[in-house]
């Protein structure tokens, strides 16, 4: 073979493969759920292409995916309550970057935003409104402390770009200074209950008593205006059939045997 043919031969081979790298480099895909960030030369310039199959300039243009799905972000934090006591708190966020500010994103903060800008917010996030509240409230308020952070977090991540779609408090965890006072403001609320219960029956208890002392007053009231009315002989009389037991005397002198008499006399 010539020269001649095989400078030819050379030629068109790198012409063919020029070919096909133009034709395989002008076209893409952007994966669900992500889009494209279009670069021109390494500069980004605000084009954004959504899922699917698109087009460009070989060499000159390059498309960044960057992903808009539903992350989650999880710190660990050391803060302080309001009372200036020591609180581990776990929180989870769950996120999404918005698709319109793709392009200034991926510019002004790159594509690991998530640990340049979201989680310092959300470490800030969580100490500013745990110090708002006393360990105490931490734990009764739960829902109001979640909120209070899902809000401070949404003000300092949407204008950049995130949206907060929710907050979770995985766990918050005291010293065991605070733990031991909790469990004994426990134990001495417990026993106050228990000493108010017994103070309560005590009293019910003495209340009967003197509902019956009056109704017993009143018993004896009524007895003595009966024998006032009747005559004390008649009163003294009847007692004594009361507590009879039925059983005559075996041997009674020369007086009338008892209760006989009365009975006959009637």
């Amino acid at each position: 073979m010539k020269t001649g043919q095989v400078v030819g031969a050379i030629v068109a081979f790198l012409l063919l493969c020029l070919v096909l790298m133009y034709a395989f480099g002008s076209w893409g895909t952007v994966p669900a759920g992500y889009v494209g960030v279009v670069l021109k030369m390494g500069a980004v310039t605000g084009e954004i292409k959504p899922a699917g199959f698109y087009t460009k300039t070989p060499w000159v243009m390059h498309v960044i995916p960057m992903d808009v799905r539903i992350q989650k972000e999880q710190v660990d934090t050391e803060c302080s309550s309001s009372d200036l006591q020591e609180v581990q708190a776990t929180i989870t966020l769950n996120l999404s970057l918005q698709s319109s500010h793709a392009a200034n994103v991926y510019q002004t903060i790159g594509p690991s935003y998530l640990d340049t800008v979201v989680a310092p917010a959300m470490q800030e996030s969580v100490k500013a409104t745990m110090a708002e509240y006393t360990a105490e409230q931490l734990i009764t308020d739960r829902e109001k402390v979640r909120s209070g952070i899902e809000d401070l977090l949404s003000r300092k991540l949407t204008p950049v770009g995130i949206k907060v779609e929710a907050v979770s408090i995985v766990n918050f965890s005291f010293s065991s200074v605070f733990n031991q006072a909790i469990e004994a403001k426990v134990t001495a609320e417990q026993n106050a209950l228990a000493a108010k219960n017994k103070l309560a029956q005590v009293q019910y208890e003495a209340e009967q008593s003197v509902a019956r002392a009056d109704g017993e007053a009143k018993a004896i009231a009524i007895q003595a205006k009966a024998i006032q009315a009747q005559g004390g002989a008649a009163y003294i009389q009847l007692m004594a059939i009361q507590k009879w037991n039925g059983v005559l005397p075996q041997f009674v002198g020369t007086g009338a045997i008892p209760f006989i008499d009365s009975a006959i006399g009637k």
